[in-house]
Parts: structure tokens; C-alpha cells; sequence
């Protein structure tokens, strides 16, 4: 009988597809990201932790203000920091956009050389499309 049973559960998995191991698709388009491809992703940065809040020096080391927002351009390429200046308990603010190539690391900081504050507020305020 044991063996009647085993016959019987191997001819029935033989009618099962197999199914291959593979990025999930939903309709035509692969979701997520391939093993090879998740390996670059972990080398890149974090906006929320790298980005994000962290200040901004001229290269006179002083504070001139801190990343608040990133623009993806519609090319899906970061193309400009939104530093936020002269904020003083959170009252006044004066955000700027700023090309992403003019921000340098340097020691481990976010630096716009040539900047200062009263610059950066004289720039025009940036302002969000609605």
C-alpha cells in the first residue's frame, strides 16, 4: 500500500509545473530588483540618512544652512539640493535650490564654496509647484 501511495504522489507531481525562480512580475514588468542589481543599490546613499537634515558649511567652516528636501529631476537624476537658511526657531525660513554638483564632502561635511547666509537669502525663494 506504502508503495501504491508513493507511485501515486510522484505521478502526481510530475503533472505539477515547476516553477522558476525569479523576480516577481506583475503583468509584463519585473518588480523589485535582481540580486545583482541590489548589490549597486547598497552602495549608494540614503537621502533620509545621508542626506536629510544634514548641515551645509561655506568653506570658511561656518553654518550657512541644511538640506531639507532633494529634487529628482524627470530625468530620475538628483539634480538639486533645497537648503534651508536662516532658520531661528523655526520661524523664518528661506529655502534655496541649489545644483547638486556645487554641494562637495568635504571631511565628512556638506560644503557650498563661495557661500555665505546673507547670499543664500538674497537668492530667490524656492517654492514648491502646487
Amino acid at each position: 500500500m506504502r508503495t501504491l501511495t508513493l507511485v501515486a504522489l510522484c505521478a502526481i507531481a510530475g503533472l505539477v509545473p515547476i516553477r522558476h525562480m525569479s523576480a516577481q512580475v506583475a503583468g509584463g514588468a519585473t518588480i523589485g530588483v535582481t540580486v545583482e542589481e541590489l548589490k549597486v543599490v547598497v552602495l549608494g546613499w540614503s537621502a533620509k540618512r545621508d542626506l536629510l537634515g544634514k548641515d551645509v558649511y561655506n568653506d570658511k567652516n561656518e553654518k550657512i544652512g541644511s538640506i531639507d528636501d532633494i529634487i529628482v529631476s524627470p530625468k530620475r537624476t538628483v539634480s538639486h539640493a533645497i537648503i534651508g537658511v536662516g532658520v531661528f526657531l523655526g520661524l523664518v525660513k528661506h529655502d534655496v535650490a541649489i545644483p547638486m554638483d556645487q554641494l562637495k564632502i568635504v571631511n565628512g561635511r556638506f560644503v557650498l564654496r563661495g557661500a555665505t547666509k546673507d547670499a543664500l537669502k538674497a537668492m530667490p525663494e524656492f517654492q514648491y509647484a502646487r
